[in-house]
Order: C-alpha cells, then structure tokens, then sequence
C-alpha cells in the first residue's frame, strides 16, 4: 500500500499508537512515522517484534520509542506515559487501537475491562500530554458500533458490546476534550482480513469471513485499513466525529 500521509505532514509532531506491534496498530505507526512523526510503539508482551518495528522506523529519521504495557492496569499505562513524558514532553496523536476479548482463559468481564475501561483509563493518563489540536482516534468495528441496531455473530458479541460500551464512554469526554483544544474521532471498519479477530471468529464460525465478505462485496485488508487510521489523525474531522470506512448498507446505517 502506497503511503496515505503527505511526507513531513507530522515532521516534529509525536504518536502513540496502543497495540501497535503487530497488525493494523503496526501498520499505522508505520505511515505515520513515514509522514514525519516521532512514535511509541505500546505492545503488551511481545518486545522482540516491537524492537523489530522500531528499528525500521528509526531508518526513517523518526525518534521511536517501544513501551510495554497492560493496559488493563492502571499502574503499568502511569508507567508508560511517564516514559512518554521524559522522552517527548507531549502526544500530537493518540490512537487507541488495542482491544481484544477473544482469547481464552481470560476472566469474564475482561471484554468490558479491556475495550471500555481501559480505554477511558488511557485517555485519562495521556490528557496532561495532549498538546492543543492534538487528536485521538479510537479504532472500531462496524459491528460493534451498530451493535445496538444490527444483531452480529453470537461469538463476537460480548466483544462487540464492550467495545462499543468504549465508544460512548469516550463520546461522553468529547465536550471535555474540546474545552483542551483536542479533536477526537472514531474509525470504524467492517472485519478486516488477517487479523487475529478474523481469525479467531473463521476458528469459531467456519465460513464467517467468507460470508461477510460476499455480503460487504469486499473486506478491507489490515494495511488498507490503517491507512484509513492514519489519515483520520489528520484529516478534518467529520461533524459526528465518525469515518465509517467501507461498506455500511447492511447495517441499517
């Protein structure tokens, strides 16, 4: 995919992209750094492929910085945007894009804590950083975001209600955010092909992907749909704060 961003539209400004080692939050802080920006790369437990990232995006004349996080803990996000302040002083971009809710073994309200939550804790944590026009962009689903209107896949829907439980807990903090002089936009996109999401739903419901894909007519890939990401930290932002990104016809919008 061809970068989206104009290069050096984010020359001197810095980016936190939340679970960004892998997958759609690796590929956004890959065009935004390309565009310019310094970035901290959040991962959870995977360093190794973090440094990795890191050290192509270095090659590209930006100051990274990887910091491990769970961001179900409200000490360990204190703990990360600590080190965000000693090295950067302040966030131009804030891209909440970790969630998650699939995967086993995990306690029953970890959705809700995860995707609502935490959400809300890391924009709380990161607010004293945010520059004025700085701008947060929180990553969804369309079928989380029309949950209530548009019944989804029974494996992913507590995922669905927590996340879209994220979005109104974040929409409520928009009058706030705007009182500092920050914009916040949501981006909501369809499954993406070749994320673990996807993946986990194939695993659960054979043929979920597939039949998702004829009925949207095509499904975003991971790299398109970042690109999508990317380009809403800097475009205007739509009136209902919302980039709905592909097809939404079959979900009553």
């Amino acid at each position: 995919m061809s970068q989206p961003l104009p290069a050096g539209s984010l020359s001197e400004k810095t980016a936190l992209v939340t679970g960004s080692s892998r997958g759609i939050g690796a590929d956004t802080a890959r065009y935004l750094a390309q565009a310019g920006a310094n970035v901290v790369i959040n991962f959870r437990n995977k360093a190794p492929r973090a440094e990795k990232l890191a050290t192509e995006l270095r090659d590209l004349g930006v100051d990274v910085l990887t910091v491990g996080a769970d961001l179900t803990d409200p000490a360990s996000v204190a703990e990360m945007f600590r080190a965000v302040e000693e090295r950067f002083a302040g966030l131009d971009v804030l891209v909440l894009n970790a969630s998650g809710g699939m995967e086993g073994g995990m306690a029953e309200d970890y959705a809700l804590k995860l995707n609502r939550d935490a959400q809300l804790n890391v924009l709380a944590t990161a607010l004293p950083l945010l520059s004025d026009g700085a701008r947060v962009v929180f990553v969804t689903s369309h079928q989380a975001h029309f949950i209530e209107t548009t019944p989804t896949m029974p494996e992913y829907e507590p995922v669905a209600r927590s996340k879209r439980a994220g979005e109104v807990a974040l929409r409520e903090q928009i009058p706030a955010l705007a009182e500092k002089g920050v914009e916040f936009v949501v981006v909501s996109g369809d499954m993406i092909e070749g994320t673990i999401t996807a993946t986990l739903l194939e695993r659960a419901n054979p043929g979920a992907i597939s039949e998702r894909r004829e009925s949207a007519g095509r499904l975003y890939n991971v790299s398109e749909f970042a690109a999508e990401v990317a380009l809403a930290a800097v475009e205007p932002v739509p009136a209902d704060n919302t980039r709905l990104i592909g097809d939404v016809s079959s979900f009553g919008a």
